[in-house]
């Protein structure tokens, strides 16, 4: 089963996700936000929707000591996923998980659906509905603002990106309560756009990944308003623009 992200970037993913600005500060960002919503709940099954390498599901399993299903649609995804010693990675698709009905108290899909063709991002949002029991939270990451496609996001395939209007309207319409929906990955956004905007496009450059170390100190830079961005969002304060959407939400019958 061929997957619907580049295969080329599992690679590029599984050697910079433990280290690399962006994941450390995304990672932030999202558990930041997550926490408050986590109190008094018992999880005692997660799911990983397009777990990609499997590395965050391994480092739930690890840390938290949660049960979670690490699925992925790419063979290529999961070879990663069991180096790391995930435990049981599942292959299927997103679209049509190898599931019952209400059996996880979480669920959570990180940057996936945008890999979707436009359209089948309902099917995705009503799977991830129909697996989670009632009052479980369903949480999504995606690339918003089509104004922020990149030579990156070709490469790896990104069919779609998000408004935060269109993310919380497609899972209010899948049965979740949205909890809270945010932009996020903000302040760096003036940057973004100069790179995607006018630099890139004078470069002509082929589509490439945007996964690549860079020098500690230029990490290091980088990495600073994710984890300002992480303790505004924590507060309980939203963003109004952004890179990211997050959204957390509940499962109401």
């Amino acid at each position: 089963m061929s997957g619907l992200m580049n295969p080329a970037e599992f690679a590029n993913i599984r050697q910079a996700e433990e280290d690399f600005w962006w994941y450390r500060g995304m990672r932030a960002v999202l558990f930041r936000m997550l926490e408050p919503h986590l109190a008094g709940r018992r999880i005692g099954r997660a799911l990983e929707a397009g777990c990609g390498t499997g590395y965050l599901s391994q480092r739930l399993q690890r840390e938290r000591g949660w049960p979670v299903v690490a699925l992925d649609f790419s063979g290529d995804g999961l070879r990663y996923a069991r180096e790391l010693g995930v435990r049981n990675p599942v292959q299927g698709d997103i679209r049509s998980l190898p599931f019952g009905d209400g059996v996880f108290d979480l669920v959570m899909s990180l940057d996936v659906i945008v890999h979707l063709p436009r359209g089948e991002e309902h099917l995705a949002a009503r799977e991830m509905a129909r697996v989670a029991r009632r009052g479980g939270l369903v949480v999504v990451r995606t690339s918003a603002l089509d104004i922020l496609r990149s030579r990156h996001g070709e490469f790896a395939h990104e069919r779609q990106r998000f408004t935060r209007r269109r993310l919380m309207g497609l899972f209010a319409g899948a049965g979740i309560r949205v909890l809270r929906c945010s932009y996020a990955n903000s302040l760096l956004m003036p940057v973004a756009l100069l790179k995607f905007r006018v630099w890139e496009p004078l470069l002509r450059r082929p589509p490439g990944s945007g996964v690549q170390p860079l020098a500690p100190w230029l990490d290091r830079l980088l990495f600073a308003p994710l984890a300002v961005e992480a303790a505004w969002l924590g507060g309980g304060r939203n963003l109004p623009t952004g890179q990211s959407l997050i959204l957390i939400g509940e499962k109401m019958v």
